[in-house]
């Protein structure tokens, strides 16, 4: 916080936070809002899916009205529709691609499998793809590390991607991962979205994925740029529900396949009885894993590099020219100014539900 509360008494222009860290210094009366002008809300999808809804709304409350909105998410779920109403006023809205859509150079393949043999016939597809670089997706940061454990011992080079993982940790392994240290990269969603990496040959699922639009932005990391390539989902008999909604989501099947020559019928080997992943439920996953809106919260937008666009993840700009929050008044934070810039100019606040280690 110190480096954080220094920035501040000298004054900036540009704050990029996430909700919750910016929540704290509005309580410990180190940052107040009454001057800002134009306000970013970035992965917005994300924010409201983990659970920062009531802080952004208190950040709301606390901006000025005549500002400038802008609101980028990948998806648009309801509930974020309802945070955009409070935010924007008279919004524009700006889609760049249906959410639907994924790149028509992408083959999808469906591999049913029962839950306890999905490691081993992950392992046996990458060694039958030869020389790939893959990324594999878990559904949460557990599951993430066990699966790059297990696939490392079986001869794998692997790393590993989560919001658990340091930034200097994270920027090493997508560093190993571009330049073919790393063939194999596990990643939950949370960090996906910074992956922006050329000739991805695959991408496993090796959990369904819990929305649809997941789904697409994850098979995006792979056939960018008019190249081609596999997206492939492990489905256990518990995840059905889930490839229904994605298949009605996309408005078609996915082809099923078997691996010539797998024992599908097999018992799990000593290895993999002990739980390569979280079991899923039949109503979408065991429980929510990225970080909490309290937990784990640093200076500035937490996450890996952004990503730079792909053909399966779709962008979304909602712009509220100069309108504010409806029903807020603009009311300024009782707490101490810190010291306006040099030039006098009025600053600008960026809100993002990534995290990071940058400071300031």
């Amino acid at each position: 916080m110190n480096p954080q509360i220094h920035a501040f008494q000298r004054g900036v222009e540009v704050i990029v936070a996430t909700p919750g860290r910016l929540n704290d210094h509005l309580d410990q009366g180190t940052a107040r809002l009454d001057d800002i002008e134009i306000l970013v809300l970035d992965e917005a999808d994300r924010m409201v899916d983990m659970g920062f809804a009531p802080d952004l709304r208190r950040i709301l409350r606390l901006l000025p009205d005549d500002r400038q909105t802008l609101m980028f998410s990948a998806t648009m779920p309801r509930e974020l529709n309802t945070v955009a109403k409070e935010a924007l006023e008279h919004p524009r809205r700006i889609e760049i691609k249906s959410t639907a859509q994924t790149a028509p150079d992408i083959a999808q393949k469906i591999y049913p499998v029962p839950h306890h043999l999905k490691l081993d016939l992950l392992d046996a597809l990458l060694v039958k793809a030869g020389k790939v670089r893959a990324i594999v997706f878990a559904r949460t940061k557990r599951s993430a590390d066990r699966l790059a454990s297990r696939l490392a011992r079986r001869g794998h080079a692997v790393v590993v991607l989560h919001g658990d993982r340091e930034q200097r940790q994270r920027e090493r392994a997508l560093l190993d991962f571009k330049r073919g240290r790393a063939r194999v990269l596990v990643a939950t969603d949370i960090a996906s979205r910074g992956i922006d990496v050329d000739h991805v040959t695959h991408v496993v699922n090796f959990e369904a994925p819990r929305a649809p639009e997941d789904y697409v932005h994850r098979i995006g990391r792979t056939g960018r740029m008019e190249a081609s390539g596999e997206a492939i989902t492990l489905v256990s008999p518990e995840e059905r529900d889930q490839i229904d909604a994605i298949e009605r989501f996309l408005g078609r099947k996915v082809e099923r396949l078997t691996l010539a020559g797998f024992d599908y019928k097999r018992r799990a080997s000593t290895e993999t009885s002990a739980g390569d992943s979280e079991r899923p439920s039949r109503r979408g996953g065991k429980r929510r894993e990225e970080e909490s809106p309290r937990g784990r919260r640093s200076a500035s937008s937490q996450g890996a590099p952004r990503s730079s666009g792909s053909h399966g993840s779709t962008s979304r700009a909602t712009s509220g020219s100069h309108g504010g929050t409806k029903g807020s008044h603009g009311t300024p934070a009782s707490h101490a100014t810190p010291a306006e810039p040099s030039h006098g100019r009025r600053r600008r606040i960026q809100v993002t539900g990534r995290r990071s280690r940058r400071r300031m």
